[in-house]
């Protein structure tokens, strides 16, 4: 399938300049059947190449389907037949609207299969300051979220330090970096929103954790892939990364 092809050829150019692929579900679910499996082999060829697996679907339900949609991406289900093993990605983001005991499966699934997951504080696109800078009691909402992301970070503490519970935060909105930062002091952020949003890795300073520089994860999408070169695209990225530390 085409998808698959194209997928697997960026993989191929650019991800010796990644540390990670970030498979964005809707664009293959929207395919069916045949979208599915196109992700499936997606993520076992970027496995292949040593690369991690982040499922970008932002999935979050009460709690009963918020542990289907873990073993859905990152887990696995028990049948009578057997278990049955769902899309095996290391990592997954999700929404954390719908509270604490939401979030709490979802970090089960996560640490049932060592793996991590990213929960939304602050997005990348041009209305997300409407809800998520809004203020709740004397805090904006981003802040409420990065404090439930600050709860539930020791139940996935790694040996560094730095935890599986992650946050998504926008590069399209760095003057909250900082705040965040001290909010979140060991999670890792997922970064999405430069190159194409308008993000700039310059601005990405504040978000790094001292001494610590996996405490962020860049993602950049279409800057990489309809570039002319994407190769060259990717390794631009990263070694603007790298300067922050």
């Amino acid at each position: 399938m085409a998808i698959y092809e194209e997928c697997n050829r960026l993989i191929e150019v650019a991800g010796s300049a990644c540390v990670a692929i970030k498979p964005q579900l809707a664009c293959f679910e929207r395919l069916g059947q045949h979208g599915w499996w196109a992700l499936d082999e997606v993520c076992r060829a970027a496995h292949r190449r040593g690369l991690l697996v982040v499922a970008d679907g932002k999935r979050g339900d009460v709690p009963v389907t918020a542990a289907a949609y873990g073993q859905a991406l990152v887990g696995e289900t028990d049948t009578p037949w057997g278990s049955v093993g769902g899309l095996g990605a290391d990592a997954f983001t999700a929404n954390p609207l719908l509270g604490d005991d939401a979030i709490e499966v979802l970090v089960e699934a996560a640490e049932a299969a060592c793996a991590g997951v990213f929960l939304l504080v602050r997005t990348s696109n041009p209305g997300a300051g409407r809800l998520q800078d809004a203020q709740l009691g004397d805090r904006p909402l981003h802040e409420e979220l990065a404090a439930l992301v600050a709860e539930a970070a020791p139940r996935l503490a790694g040996e560094t330090g730095l935890s599986g519970v992650g946050a998504v935060v926008g590069a399209t909105a760095p003057q909250h970096m900082g705040r965040h930062r001290e909010l979140m002091p060991d999670s890792v952020f997922l970064i999405p929103g430069i190159g194409a949003q308008g993000g700039k890795p310059q601005d990405l300073g504040p978000a790094l954790a001292e001494g610590r520089p996996a405490s962020i994860l860049v993602a950049a999408s279409r800057s990489i892939a309809r570039a002319d070169d994407p190769a060259a695209a990717a390794e631009e990225l990263r070694a603007a990364v790298w300067d922050l530390a």
